[in-house]
């Protein structure tokens, strides 16, 4: 793999190479319902397992496979989970299995493992297929001495198998489970749903139609949360959430409304679940005829069903079910008789271990509140996260009356009434543009208004901002701009330090009292360069806040941004299709160039998620003997039975080692064992429609931005004005480890690197051995940060969760 492993830090250090699993025998199966990114999970287990020196088995069509024995439980190789990364479902299988219900039943399994000399296990399944495994385990020994005293299995073998080790994976599309901001499967059934909710919008527009879709979500709403949001839904009805009375003349109401102010459709989500405050079923048909019997309006029904749970796996759910198959395998090298069995979790962007039954038990009891119609604590339970999508759903979706708001005699009535009822709040893009922008305008102007402000918009940035390129912006002027890709408003890279005197200029003829910037590397420069700009100019001296929306992910204090999943997504996509240009051809190696000048971000995690066997980045070093031992890599890999190559480079990587350089190389180098192809994959990563989770991403973080300047403003309205030159009033909202955090943009100086443009330390960089040894690299893995069982009451589920 190319570079160096860079500095190696003692002490306290520890690596994936001192967790041997010689003489250990892994096996990995799926079971309840398929869901995306299963087959990574496994490839993940399969790998790694072998990577340390264990014997994988895959147990085919789930528990009922392990209960048959036989050919459903087959050793696997490395080459045997090639090209799984991209399919759907489970390659290995699951069923429905009742035997296993039964003592019995587990008694044939625990004798088919023990036949094998199997006594670590990886479950890919929901929470009853989790609890299955646990039961398992904890009658594991008495199981053991039934074979014995059957004379089945001998003395010898009860001592070498004495514990059984359980690990689980949650695979389920509805991320209904306690301890995990994301389960397997999620964010690939969301773009399912977005996907369909795009493709009917444009009918409905043409139409003028209602359209009525039901989601999955028998007992958690999720799903039908979550894709209101990312596509601006009129209502959305969610078990944990039932209407309270008259519901139906709102809904008539509100969609009456929206008719009355021209849109041409409205969209109504419904989780399969949904009910009423009475317990009644709340179904698509019954809305449906509501709406025709009251409003008259064309009304149609989309059920989407299973295919929610078909397709190809999302980047997020390939990198996600890697992450998590290479953690179950380390908590099983790692496991003592004492440890119980725990379940591999995602927490912001950590890889956490908890114990199985704490999130089974947590889970359960966010059913039982439902039960008991005790939604707010069922709310509460799902994890900060779901409460946060539901009130920013609440923010978005109540809309203030004109009566409502300030006209312009109240404003010069006084500044003094003018702190009770509403501010002048600018947004503006930044920088090159990004799939999610429009989503977080959204966003933003809509819980503006809510909050009493009048909102403007700055088209064309810094520069259409000296230009007084400012007009207010209204609720229904942001109407369907979820969806839309790019920067409706327009943005340019121009920085502000040539043209302060005109901004300040425009901030003063406009009254502009708190600036909300969203965009790139240049919007965190820009809002540098104003803060700084404060003692001369007094304009500046208002709250002003940044949210990160680059592809390329290379904002200093936030570990992700707005518009590098939609990217990611692109690479992927194009990489899949690539790879499958080349299945009739042997022994091709394609180079491939991404975008993020210096920042390796879209390359490393791209790379993967699409499975590749080279990564070359700026971060990490290389030379040319590096690039030799990967052709040399790549030429033991065209004589095993996986005789196809895929090589990403980020674009600016090396200034001499050009994509044109790489591909001659390896062409010659390769010569008569492969050929080579290169795409450069250039600025479609920037385009085309957001992916749900930088719809939603870019939903909540303006939100929470503006709510933060709403706060600032009533806190620095003082004498009849807002003025504030605290240095905390010019923050960048970012994402870090577990926790949305507004860092003073002054403070992050140190923490830039500003020729190259990118922060000087990058979170993903531990992704990178995880890549290589997926790979066939031997690397070093520094696992400091795994190897933790916590408790479910130490990381809230749910609690940070930066996806959708």
């Amino acid at each position: 793999m190319a570079g160096n492993a860079g500095p190696k830090r003692q002490d306290t250090r520890k690596f994936v190479e001192n967790l041997s699993g010689a003489g250990k025998c892994i096996a990995v199966l799926t079971s309840g319902g398929d869901a995306q990114g299963m087959n990574a999970a496994v490839r993940a287990v399969v790998r790694m397992g072998i990577y340390v020196g264990a014997k994988v088995y895959f147990i085919h069509e789930g528990y009922q496979g392990m209960v048959d024995g036989g050919d459903n439980i087959k050793e696997a190789t490395w080459e045997s989970v090639s090209s799984m990364l991209q399919v759907g479902g489970t390659v290995i299988g699951s069923a429905r299995c009742k035997e296993f219900r039964t003592h019995e039943g587990r008694l044939k399994a625990a004798h088919n493992l023990v036949q094998r000399g199997i006594t670590n296990l990886c479950v890919i399944g929901g929470d009853g297929s989790l609890t299955g495994a646990n039961l398992f385990r904890e009658e594991w020994s008495g199981l053991l001495n039934e074979l014995l005293e059957q004379g089945l299995i001998n003395e010898e073998a009860v001592s070498s198998n004495s514990v059984l080790h359980i690990v689980g994976m949650v695979g389920s599309i509805d991320n209904d489970f306690c301890g995990t901001d994301m389960t397997i499967g999620t964010d690939s059934a969301l773009h399912r749903i977005i996907e369909v909710v795009d493709a009917i919008m444009t009918t409905a527009q043409s139409h003028q139609r209602t359209f009525v879709l039901e989601v999955m979500g028998r007992h958690c709403g999720y799903l039908a949360l979550v894709s209101a949001l990312a596509c601006g839904a009129d209502w959305v009805f969610i078990p944990e959430m039932p209407p309270d009375d008259g519901w139906e003349d709102n809904m008539c109401q509100k969609l009456s409304e929206n008719r009355a102010d021209k849109k041409r459709l409205n969209i109504i989500i419904v989780a399969e679940g949904a009910i009423d405050s009475h317990n009644k079923a709340i179904t698509p048909d019954y809305i449906k005829d509501l709406v025709v019997r009251c409003l008259g309006f064309d009304t149609r029904v989309t059920i989407l069903g299973h295919v929610q749970r078909g397709g190809t796996p999302s980047a997020f759910d390939r990198i996600l079910a890697s992450r998590m198959g290479v953690e179950a395998v380390l908590a099983l090298l790692e496991a003592s008789t004492e440890t119980p069995a725990c379940v591999v979790s995602l927490v912001g962007n950590q890889a956490v271990r908890l114990p199985l039954m704490e999130c089974v038990q947590m889970t359960q009891e966010v059913q039982k509140a439902m039960d008991e119609k005790k939604f707010d604590e069922a709310v509460r339970l799902r994890g900060r996260s779901f409460e946060n999508n539901l009130s920013t759903y609440r923010l978005l979706s109540y809309r203030k009356l004109d009566s409502e708001l300030p006209n312009g005699e109240e404003e010069e009535a006084g500044d003094e009434e003018q702190c009770h009822s509403s501010f002048n709040v600018a947004v503006m893009n930044v920088g090159a543009p990004a799939a999610g922008m429009n989503a977080a305008v959204r966003s933003a102007v809509r819980v503006g208004i809510t909050e009493g402000h009048k909102m403007f918009a700055v088209n064309d940035g810094f520069e259409g901002f000296a230009k007084g390129q400012i007009k207010e912006i209204k609720w229904g002027d942001v109407g369907g701009w979820t969806g839309q890709g790019g920067s409706l408003l327009g943005t340019k890279r121009t920085l502000p330090a040539k043209h302060l005197a005109k901004i300040a200029e425009q901030m003063r003829i406009h009254n502009i009292n708190a600036l909300l910037v969203i965009g790139g590397f240049e919007a965190y420069v820009g809002l540098l360069e104003l803060s700084s700009a404060r003692d001369e100019y007094p304009e500046f001296c208002v709250p002003m806040v940044m949210v990160p929306a680059t592809v390329s992910n290379n904002i200093p204090g936030s570990d992700l941004s707005i518009g590098s999943d939609t990217a990611l997504n692109a690479i992927t996509d194009t990489c899949d299709r690539i790879k499958q240009s080349a299945s009739g051809t042997k022994r091709r190696v394609f180079i491939i160039e991404t975008m993020g000048g210096y920042c390796g971000y879209l390359a490393t995690v791209g790379g993967l998620a699409a499975g590749a066997d080279t990564v070359y980045i700026y971060e990490e070093t290389f030379d040319i003997r590096d690039l030799q031992a990967n052709v040399e890599h790549l030429t033991q890999k065209m004589k095993t039975s996986i005789q196809r190559g895929l090589v990403l480079r980020n674009e600016n990587c090396n200034e001499n080692f050009t994509t044109d350089f790489i591909y001659q190389l390896y062409s010659e180098e390769g010569r008569g064992v492969f050929d080579c192809r290169k795409n450069i994959l250039g600025h479609m990563q920037q385009g085309g429609a957001p992916s749900p989770f930088d719809r939603n991403f870019g939903t909540k973080v303006a939100a929470k931005a503006m709510q933060w300047i709403t706060r600032m403003l009533k806190e620095s309205y003082k004498g009849g004005k807002v003025f504030t030159n605290a240095e905390d009033t010019a923050c960048l909202l970012g994402m870090r480890r577990r926790a949305m955090v507004f860092q003073p943009v002054a403070q992050l100086r140190e923490e830039t690197d500003f020729e190259h443009r990118i922060p000087k330390e990058q979170w993903w960089l531990k992704l990178r051995p995880l890549m290589k040894i997926l790979a066939k690299y031997k690397t070093f893995y520094d696992v400091s940060d795994a190897g933790q069982l916590e408790h479910v009451t130490r990381v809230r589920p749910k609690d940070f969760q930066p996806s959708v």
